[in-house]
């Protein structure tokens, strides 16, 4: 470890853990490892027990690195998060978090209490430990992961991850409050302490987001500072909320809710360091929480911290999402999927130093249970999440196809941003007759010259278009512009209206349809198959043909394509009640551009 004195021997060793997790990414994404549990055993091979041999035990600078790492994450979540997404699942959501903890808690160390012969209090304090989802490894999972969740299952999960730490922060810490002086600890003060946390947090996040608004858009700063204003922020509402009594956690949270759902100035670029500050307290964190665990003492508590892990997965978890969802109307896959995906992460391994930090005896052995749950849940559920969704029938038939957005802030207001993309050969756009009513065409670059939307006429493969777009809305235009791969089958693309009806459809082509579906339009179809949330690109297969999205307006499908699958076949004749496309847009793959107003 006299190596390690110097600082550039640790800036060496910081910059090489950073190079290894960055690039570790492309493993696991090839292989399809859950890419949390890869930082993590990354950081216990680098550890004392590992190739690496660094000895780490200072707990208390990975609790504060991981109170700093949560808040931006928790941050980052309610940023992404669109407040027209709660939509009935906000009430269940907030259910699941609070009620779902407690449940899950008091199962677990019930269990944990009756396997092996503990008292209550530690037995308790274990399950609240390891009680909470990770939202961490729930988002990067979702949308990292590019798996993509019916809206209500994959709404719940998102807000439950990322408001249910509050409630496992506030039982760990009153339980090792009442570990540590028995005789002040009551239920009806443990009540109202937590009723005082959430409070005051929503309070504090509430007033923080709209500070960081109103901040953003008066003070003018150079370029690139909002993105750090923002975060500096972020990091005041966790520590103040914290210090009046509040949950720092829950504050933090709130707080990107609200500038999430505000008109505010550089919103590309705040959302894009955003992505790299959470990519990079992901990795830190995970890196620092592998070193603290020695695999030859974790080797001691495998079996009974299996047993726990087993017992939280199979039995905790789904009892407390029946719970708490069934009377909300959720169907059994829906229940069935919301409890398998209740991944573990660094919230348990980090709520795992605060007995160590408390001085409670055994304190260690907490930390190294959790350690151990959250490898067994990364390896079993985050490996899983893909084939459980797919079994259960929720998961999106989207396919994610490759596209980039540039995105320009407009100084002087605030509703609209500049937006460029490429026209690839083969994207969506160029099967269909306009763009939504909400993007407005500017300018289009063609062989390197710079056309006005009258001048360039129809749009062509290869053109540079950049459109005015309200910042909340740009990413719905990703998919218009995104190639998809067969470009060829659009040769033999049949064009249709949105409100043919299924039925029709099935007599003339033989495809096959449910009895419950066959009334439907094809609008109709798409927006029950998608939550009320098709996009252009989405596909339906029915038997050997497939239905695809090809122009929207607002959420409503207007126009449709039919495939045939496999080789290539001449178009089918038209069915009576289908109106097709116009023959410039059917007849080729060019639309026109709709002038601006």
């Amino acid at each position: 470890m006299s190596a390690l004195a110097s600082p550039e021997a640790l800036i060496l060793l910081g910059g090489g853990l950073l190079l290894l997790g960055v690039l570790s990414s492309i493993v696991a994404f090839r292989f399809g490892a859950p890419l949390l549990l890869v930082f993590l055993l990354l950081g216990m091979a680098a550890g004392e027990d590992g190739p690496g041999g660094i000895v780490f035990n200072d707990f208390d600078l990975a609790y504060l690195v991981g109170s700093v790492a949560l808040a931006i994450i928790l941050f980052d979540g309610g940023l992404r998060t669109r407040v027209t997404t709660f939509r009935g699942v906000l009430a269940p959501s907030v259910v699941l978090a609070t009620v779902g903890v407690l449940i899950t808690a008091g199962v677990t160390g019930l269990a944990t209490m009756w396997l092996f012969e503990l008292d209550v209090l530690p037995s308790l304090l274990l399950g609240s430990i390891v009680a909470s989802t990770d939202a961490a490894a729930v988002f990067l999972l979702l949308r990292a992961g590019g798996l993509q969740l019916r809206r209500r299952a994959g709404t719940t999960l998102e807000i439950e991850s990322a408001t249910n730490d509050p409630m496992a922060v506030f039982l760990t810490f009153a339980l090792v409050g009442a570990l540590a002086a028995p005789e002040n600890a009551s239920v009806l003060q443990l009540v109202g302490h937590f009723l005082e946390q959430a409070s005051i947090g929503s309070l504090v996040g509430l007033a923080g987001g709209f500070a960081i608004c109103a901040l953003i858009n008066r003070v003018d700063l150079a370029d690139g500072l909002h993105p750090i204003l923002v975060v500096a922020a972020a990091l005041l509402v966790f520590a103040a909320a914290a210090l009046v009594g509040g949950s720092g956690y829950l504050a933090v949270f709130v707080a990107g809710l609200v500038v999430g759902n505000r008109p505010v100035r550089a919103y590309a670029g705040i959302v894009n360091f955003h992505d790299t500050a959470t990519w990079l307290c992901q990795i830190v964190m995970f890196l620092m929480l592998g070193l603290l665990a020695t695999p030859s003492r974790l080797a001691t508590v495998a079996l009974p911290a299996v047993t726990v892990a087993a017992f939280l997965i199979l039995v905790a978890r789904p009892l407390a999402v029946w719970a708490c969802l069934a009377p909300f109307g959720y169907d059994r896959r829906e229940i069935a999927l919301v409890g398998w995906v209740g991944l573990r992460g660094a919230v348990s391994i980090f709520l795992a130093t605060v007995p160590i930090l408390a001085g409670i005896p055994g304190g260690i052995a907490f930390f190294d249970v959790a350690f151990f749950v959250v490898l067994v849940s990364l390896l079993v559920q985050g490996w899983t999440i893909g084939l459980a969704a797919r079994r259960l029938g929720l998961a999106l038939p989207r396919r994610t196809f490759p596209v980039h957005r540039v995105e320009l802030d407009l100084p002087g207001q605030l509703r609209e941003e500049l937006v460029g993309y490429h026209l690839l050969p083969g994207s969506p756009l160029l099967a269909q007759r306009r763009i939504p009513v909400w993007a407005k065409p500017v300018l289009v670059v063609r062989q390197g010259t710079t056309l006005n939307p009258a001048e360039a006429g129809s749009m062509q493969a290869d053109d540079y278009i950049y459109l005015l777009a309200p910042p909340e809305r740009a990413q719905r235009l990703d998919r218009l512009f995104a190639a998809e791969p067969g470009e060829a089958a659009m040769l033999t693309e049949f064009p249709l209206d949105a409100s043919a009806r299924l039925a029709d459809l099935a007599d003339v082509y033989g495809l096959p349809v449910t009895a419950a579906e066959s009334g439907l339009t094809l609008a109709e179809l798409f927006a029950s198959r998608f939550e009320g949330q098709p996009q252009p690109g989405d596909r339906l297969e029915l038997g050997e043909a497939a239905l695809v999205v090809r122009e929207i307006d607002e959420e409503r499908v207007l126009r449709v394509g039919l495939l045939p699958e496999g080789t290539p076949v001449a178009p089918p004749p038209r069915p009576p009640t289908a109106r097709p496309l116009d023959a410039a847009a059917a007849g080729s793959a060019a639309g026109r551009l709709r002038e601006p107003p």
